[in-house]
């Protein structure tokens, strides 16, 4: 397993990160004894990062891997997130100290090392999406310093979804130690040069400059929800109806698209479509960690499979480009 700086904060994490989320599923829906079997395999494999937020089941995520880490007691790195509703956006500090108070209670910590606003970035509040202003954030900042002057957080960071110029602005405040970005096969905007008439939302390398700030990466979505299986086909403890993030106008849609990178099987890039998706996010240098969300423990054999395989060769690498100029 590779490990990568976590930017500024000083923590090393493995390349691939272990995805608590609902998308899929397992740590939300799955067996008990298939959590625990699931993240000791993924410790044993190396694997020191762990995701989750208070909103992945209503708390059910971060519930799950408080028992599951109790009961196991490893050296990792837990990450999880706040999410503003509209009724917080008055008093933005206490809904903070709340809902990371509340987080360290699900997880059975006295400290997490990682806490991300979950909120996307916009120029405007759009409370009906959940969108927050770079205003919102530097109150959200100020709550989490004041819980890391108490001991109940390591270290924060942001997410790198919402409007393009807001997050870049973010980003440049240099506020944050962690962003989360979107960055797959399907839209890598976060991290190459998007080609003129690029269908999907333009991130503008977002990754490259957070990492001019030394903030660490998260990259999330790397498998687009599933679509980067190249099916449609959802596992019974994923969410069944996922909507695509910055791609296509449905999973159906970016299924069909993700068959154009069909070549890096065919041709011997990577053993699967999968695999090569998840390569290709590592093959950023600049990415401290690639999200996976798991539901069983045959996808997390894959990703680890994957993952000990390395980036991408630069070959298959530049071959992409023509791709991405595809209408």
């Amino acid at each position: 397993m590779d490990y990568r700086q976590l930017g500024k904060t000083g923590l090393k994490v493995s390349a691939l990160g272990f995805g608590c989320g609902a998308v899929g599923g397992l740590m939300v829906k799955g067996a008990y004894s298939d959590m625990v079997r699931a993240v000791a395999r993924a410790i044993e494999a190396g694997i020191t990062y762990f995701d989750t937020a208070r909103i992945y089941g209503d708390g059910k995520s971060e519930t799950n891997l408080g028992r599951v880490l109790a009961e196991l007691k490893p050296n990792i790195v837990v990450g999880t997130k706040v999410r503003l509703r509209a009724e917080d956006m008055d008093d933005i500090e206490t809904a903070v100290i709340e809902s990371v108070e509340g987080s360290l209670r699900r997880l059975q910590l006295e400290q997490v090392d990682l806490i991300q606003l979950h909120n996307s970035i916009a120029a405007r509040r759009g409370p009906e999406r959940g969108w927050v202003t770079v205003d919102d954030v530097e109150s959200v900042i100020q709550a989490f310093e004041k819980l890391q002057q108490q001991g109940k957080i390591r270290h924060w960071g942001i997410n790198g979804l919402g409007e393009t110029d807001a997050l870049q602005r973010a980003v440049s405040a240099g506020n944050a130690e962690t962003v989360q970005c979107c960055f797959n096969l399907l839209n890598p905007s976060a991290g190459i040069q998007a080609p003129p008439g690029f269908l999907f939302q333009d991130y503008g390398q977002l990754i490259d400059r957070a990492a001019e700030q030394q903030m660490g990466v998260i990259a999330i979505r790397v498998l687009a929800a599933g679509a980067l299986s190249g099916s449609t086909a959802r596992h019974p403890n994923a969410a069944q109806d996922v909507a695509p993030i910055a791609s296509g106008e449905n999973l159906a849609e970016d299924v069909e698209r993700a068959q154009r990178f069909r070549f890096l099987v065919e041709e011997g890039f990577a053993a699967s479509l999968a695999e090569a998706a998840l390569r290709f996010a590592i093959s950023k240098a600049q990415v401290s960690t690639a999200l996976v969300g798991l539901s069983n423990l045959d996808q997390l054999e894959q990703a680890i499979q994957a993952a000990n395989k390395g980036p991408l060769p630069s070959e298959a690498i530049d071959r992409l480009s023509d791709i991405w100029a595809r209408r």
